[in-house]
């Protein structure tokens, strides 16, 4: 399997391309602000052909390219029905000052073709199977993708769902800091320590590192700083 990414524009959001090979069709995963031409090079260097964009999450950190990704390659975007509404309206994702420094307006739209996802659902996309998770919390539309590697690894791509020794924000509208941790317990915990951990900012990681060292998660009662996304 081929896995590579790249951090994009100023939020630093990890944009990756999955494929079986170099040469083969891929998947795109969060296409940030700036983030089309380190993806089209990246694409070229390893000879991809893009099938489908798959969004973890709303929030416009995650989805700034997702139209001139999808309308320029013809291909549709995924994402959970109740995240959908910020690919057309950004503004519904972010606080207050947020807002304010983007003078109140931030004009985004939907790809022309635009698919729903749902939980437990598996999707067969460039060749790989990719399971669908939804772990709400960061977003109340946050989903987890699942795919092995060659070798039986689960690559799980986390969103702003885990993060190394964090876990996403929730002061967000559809946030929900019990409803997270819910989620990185069902849906994440549960997996093998082996499992490769993509999140959406900041380096990779596993789920044994985590359940072993992230402080969110030794001790629920406390809440550390230092967590990450828009």
């Amino acid at each position: 399997m081929l896995v590579a990414g790249f951090p994009a524009g100023s939020f630093q959001t990890n944009c990756y391309v999955l494929a079986r090979a170099a040469g083969e069709a891929c998947i795109v995963v969060d296409p940030g602000q700036d983030a089309v031409e380190p993806l089209e090079e990246l694409l070229a260097e390893h000879r991809l052909s893009p099938v489908a964009v798959l969004l973890t999450h709303g929030h416009f950190d995650h989805t700034f390219s997702v139209a001139p990704v999808c309308d320029g390659n013809d291909i549709p975007a995924w994402i959970h029905p109740d995240d959908r509404d910020m690919l057309a309206d950004p503004m519904k994702g972010i606080s207050a000052e947020s807002a304010a420094f983007f003078g109140g307006r931030l004009e985004l739209r939907e790809p022309r073709s635009v698919e729903l996802l749902a939980d437990g659902a598996d999707l067969e996309l460039a060749g790989l199977t990719l399971r669908v998770d939804h772990t709400p919390g960061h977003t109340q539309g946050s989903v987890v993708f699942t795919t092995p590697s060659d070798d039986g690894t689960e690559v799980i791509l986390a969103g702003d769902t885990l993060f190394a020794g964090s876990i996403g924000r929730t002061d967000l509208p559809g946030g929900s800091h019990q409803q997270l941790l819910a989620s990185v317990r069902d849906k994440l915990l549960v997996r093998d320590d082996s499992g490769f951990v993509l999140p959406g900012h900041g380096p990779t990681t596993t789920i044994g590192r985590e359940r072993a060292t992230n402080p969110f998660l030794q001790d629920l009662g406390e809440q550390p700083p230092a967590r990450r996304g828009m």
